[in-house]
């Protein structure tokens, strides 16, 4: 089935006639010429939009003066997924190539059907081209070699007569079906459109990807437009639009479809129409007008692939996240190497896609709803699915595992496997940071629950580290509420506590301070003491910044206590460095001063360089206060070496925050702006947004 577009257009096979001509009326005569069919084109798709630069390109590939030139292009393909948009591109580029009389011996136009059970063979197809051409049908030989030969002598013959002709074969899908339809000569043109790329035709190859927001937005108001010129909906409803056109994945068959829906029912706004498809547990159930059908579309290239293609375009319909990488392709085919052979072949067919860098892969949206359909209308596709799930669950845990272990590495410590340093352990966290997100809301299934609880305990570190406390958020959240249906006290309590920290750290400081005490009161109740320690600590701290000071510091005295006890001297350390911002807050600068040598000689002591710089940075803001300024500086200075040792930017942000303030301070405004440039820039690099503005409106305050 050729792409969806507006009007009736001729189709014929295996030189039947479907159809009338739409050049001229034609009288057929016992003795009479051959009738002709070279002003066949289908007419234009109404409402028309976008794909300004595909069009220019296939119109410079249709020009007959560069097609003289050595290096020619003689044929252009046309690909893309099904409803991409194909054919109704093809035809408008056609369309203003005759337009400009490129074409003067006529346009000759034929749909091979690629995808349908009964697809038009080469040799059917130029059957149905000679007779376009006026060859009487007793003329025309058998075999493909004896009609192509027969085709390019007559398109010769026109040529020489009338000029150049076009030849349009919509909808192949595969190269054998095209290569014997070539014309010949250096002014004739062949464009053919197909769901795969065809590179085996040697032609110029143009891949189609959906609209862009603002074309698939247009789409919709000129289809409802068209209908009733008075038709203001999408204007009117700009945000609703934009979010039909996201549902709709900007394919412009199920935005065809979806202003179709619209024109039907004049009364229903399009935000109504955003709930329905929202809310559905099908999107594509609700993407079918009638006479189309996106999962229809789609379903004529799932039913061609081979058995290999077919089941690992099912497994990356269940891949989390917006686009995986190859290990995580190899996870889910339960491979050890990535299919990257049938990966490629998919990519072809335009059914996955080249995510955002090399060995990365991503599917349009609607087409991961429909392979989540097929493998749901399936039990044995579903379990096969579902093994394939937990093989992907349990490589992340093991590798997030491996990962965090390195970020909280210390010498003496065992080394993690894999992961030899913490650029690395970072660089795979971020390119799997969506999966691994996405995995963890696993969790809300009993299946994967225990697993998906571990692996979100895995990102707790590194999601601090990279300040992203949306993701913790959710992350936790989920968590918890697994951990609780299942009865698992240390999963749940562990959750209430990373997620205390990320609400503390987005201003919820009194949802903190529950979080706090609960996970606190778990752990006691588990007895759990060195876990205990760290909840105490974390209290402490969203009990500071709730200006409970006392408070504060007697729960940072029980937390540095606890973990004296169990000889951890690196949380010992962090306790120690926690209190000291306590007593600072309190007035009592020299305990501050104390508490925060104690912090630092501490991590030194345990070789952790990266607290060592956090010990500095609060030993200098004590001694600051306390008036002893040089000390200060030099503090910061430690400071801001260790952050950036180990690319912390946001500690670096926060250091340089501190020297520029001591510049100010000592009449130096020229190194204090600068400082404080820097500060945001660092800032920025942490995705510490809102202390990076801050940073740059205190350095355009300065008046040099």
């Amino acid at each position: 089935m050729g792409e969806q577009y507006g009007g009736d257009h001729q189709d014929f096979r295996g030189g039947e006639f479907n159809g009338d001509f739409t050049a001229k009326k034609v009288e057929y005569h016992q003795h009479g010429p051959a009738p002709t069919a070279l002003d066949a084109l289908p007419p234009k798709v109404a409402g028309f939009t976008g794909r300004g630069d595909q069009l220019a390109e296939l119109l410079g590939a249709f020009d007959p003066v560069g097609g003289e030139a050595p290096g020619a292009v003689l044929v252009a393909a046309v690909s893309g997924l099904g409803g991409i948009g194909k054919t109704a591109l093809a035809v408008e580029a056609a369309h203003e190539a005759c337009d400009e009389g490129w074409f003067p011996g006529g346009v000759l136009f034929v749909n091979l059907h690629g995808y349908d059970d009964d697809r038009v063979t080469a040799e059917q197809a130029l059957e149905t081209l000679l007779r376009g051409l006026g060859t009487p049908p007793e003329h025309i030989p058998n075999g493909v070699d004896a009609r192509a030969a027969l085709y390019r002598s007559v398109l010769a013959a026109r040529e020489r007569e009338l000029g150049a002709v076009l030849v349009l074969a919509d909808n192949a899908s595969a190269a054998e079906q095209v290569r014997p339809l070539h014309p010949g000569g250096v002014r004739h043109r062949l464009l053919a459109t197909s769901r795969s790329k065809l590179p085996q035709l040697g032609a110029r190859l143009l891949p189609l990807g959906e609209l862009s927001p603002e074309e698939a937005y247009d789409l919709l108001d000129r289809a409802l437009r068209i209908a009733a010129p008075g038709d203001t909906r999408v204007a009117n409803e700009g945000e609703a639009a934009a979010e039909l056109a996201l549902l709709c994945g900007h394919l412009p068959l199920a935005l065809q479809i979806a202003a179709a829906l619209l024109v039907l029912d004049r009364d229903k706004p399009v935000a109504e129409l955003v709930v329905e498809l929202a809310e559905s547990g099908d999107r594509l159930l609700h993407l079918d007008d009638g006479e189309r059908s996106v999962r229809a579309a789609f379903d004529l290239s799932y039913q061609r692939l081979p058995a290999e293609q077919g089941r690992l375009l099912r497994l990356l319909a269940l891949a989390p996240g917006s686009e995986v990488t190859a290990e995580v392709v190899a996870a889910l085919d339960g491979a050890d190497v990535p299919p990257v052979r049938v990966l490629d072949a998919l990519c072809r067919a335009h059914l996955v896609e080249r995510g955002s860098g090399r060995g990365r892969w991503r599917l349009h949206d609607l087409v991961r709803v429909f392979g989540v359909g097929v493998v749901k209308g399936d039990v044995r596709l579903w379990e096969e699915g579902e093994g394939a799930r937990e093989r992907l669950l349990a490589f992340y845990c093991r590798w997030a595992g491996a990962a965090d272990g390195r970020l909280r590495w210390l010498p003496g410590m065992q080394e993690p496997e894999r992961f030899t340093d913490r650029a690395g352990a970072l660089a795979w966290l971020d390119s799997e940071r969506a999966g691994l997100v996405a995995v963890v809301q696993w969790a809300r299934e009993e299946r994967f629950a225990a697993t998906a609880v571990l692996l979100s305990q895995c990102l707790a570190e590194y999601l601090d580290w990279r300040r992203s406390f949306d993701d913790k958020i959710t992350v936790c959240g989920v968590a918890r509420e697994a951990a609780h249906r299942a009865g698992d006290r240390v999963g749940e309590a562990s959750a209430w506590n990373s997620l205390g920290i990320a609400l503390q750290q987005t201003g919820r400081v009194g949802e903190s301070v529950d979080a706090h005490t609960r996970a606190r009161d778990l752990f006691q109740a588990i007895g759990d003491l060195p876990r205990e320690a760290a909840a105490w600590s974390n209290l402490g701290s969203a009990l500071q910044e709730a200006g409970r000071t006392d408070d504060a510091i007697d729960a940072h005295i029980r937390a540095r206590d606890l973990f004296q006890a169990a000889g951890d001297r690196p949380r010992e350390a962090m306790a120690w460095g926690n209190l000291g911002l306590a007593l600072r807050e309190a007035g009592r600068a020299e305990d501050a001063i104390a508490a925060h040598i104690r912090s630092r000689d501490l991590y030194q002591a345990a070789g952790d360089r990266h607290g060592e710089a956090r010990g500095w940075n609060n030993l200098g803001g004590a001694l600051w206060e306390a008036g002893r300024r040089n000390e200060a500086v030099e503090a910061c200075e430690k400071a801001l070496e260790g952050f950036r040792e180990f690319e912390d930017w946001y500690g670096t942000g926060r250091t340089l925050s501190n020297l520029a303030l001591a510049h100010q301070d000592a009449a130096r405004p020229a190194e204090a702006r600068t400082h404080f440039l820097q500060s945001a820039d660092a800032y920025t690099r942490a995705n510490a947004l809102t202390e990076a503005a801050e940073a740059r409106t205190w350095a355009e305050e300065i008046t040099p």
